[in-house]
C-alpha cells in the first residue's frame, strides 16, 4: 500500500483498472473529504450528502473498471464532475417529487411545475449548466466556436455570419452542424449534462 502513495491520481487509476484495489483506496483517501464537502456544501443536508458521495464512487469505480475513464490528467476534476452531474439527478428528482400533490382526495390544480417560482437549487442548476455550456464551446475548434458565438451570442443570422466572416452560408452552416455535434461529443465523454 505504501508504494501506491507516492503515485499520481493517473498512475492510481491505471493500477486500479489493473486490479489493484489499494489503488483505489489511495484515491478515495485522497480525494474525499474535497468530494464530500463539496457534496455538502450544495445539499445542505449529511444523509443525502453521504448518498451522493457513495454514489459518486461507485459510478468512478464503475467506468474505470468498464474502460471508459479517459486518462486527462484530471481525476479531481472528473470526480467532481460525477459528484455534480448526480447532484443535479438528486434535485430533478426532489422536484419530480414534490410537483405531487399530497392530498390525493382533494386535488390542487395550482399545484404544477411550471406554476412554481424558481428555488435556489433551480438557481444553481442552472448557473452550472450556463458554466458547463460556456467550458464547451471554449473546447471547439477556433471557427466551429465563431460561427457558434455569432449565432447564438450575437443573434446574427446565417447570411450575416457567412458575411462577416468571408465565407458561404453552406460554409457557415456546416461548421455549426460541426460545432453542435462536438458540443455533444464532448459533453458525453467529459460526462456533462445539460439539461435542466
Amino acid at each position: 500500500m505504501a508504494k501506491y502513495t507516492s503515485m499520481t491520481d493517473e498512475q492510481l487509476v491505471k493500477a486500479y483498472a489493473e486490479g489493484s484495489n489499494s489503488a483505489f483506496d489511495i484515491l478515495l483517501k485522497r480525494h474525499q473529504n474535497r468530494v464530500f464537502n463539496y457534496i455538502l456544501r450544495i445539499v445542505k443536508n449529511e444523509d443525502v450528502a453521504n448518498d451522493i458521495f457513495q454514489d459518486t464512487f461507485v459510478k468512478a469505480i464503475n467506468t474505470i473498471r468498464q474502460g471508459r475513464y479517459t486518462e486527462n490528467g484530471k481525476f479531481p476534476a472528473w470526480i467532481s464532475r460525477i459528484a455534480h452531474n448526480l447532484i443535479i439527478d438528486f434535485y430533478r428528482q426532489e422536484k419530480a417529487e414534490n410537483v405531487q400533490s399530497s392530498d390525493l382526495t382533494d386535488i390542487d390544480i395550482l399545484n404544477r411545475k411550471e406554476l412554481c417560482e424558481q428555488t435556489i437549487e433551480d438557481v444553481i442548476i442552472s448557473d452550472q449548466i450556463r458554466e458547463d455550456v460556456k467550458y464547451l464551446i471554449q473546447e471547439l475548434p477556433d471557427l466551429q466556436r465563431e460561427v457558434l458565438t455569432m449565432r447564438y451570442y450575437n443573434n446574427l443570422s446565417f447570411k450575416e455570419i457567412a458575411e462577416i466572416t468571408g465565407v458561404s452560408i453552406n460554409t457557415a452552416l456546416g461548421r455549426m452542424r460541426y460545432a453542435i455535434l462536438n458540443l455533444r461529443r464532448i459533453a458525453q465523454e467529459k460526462d456533462i449534462v445539460l439539461t435542466f
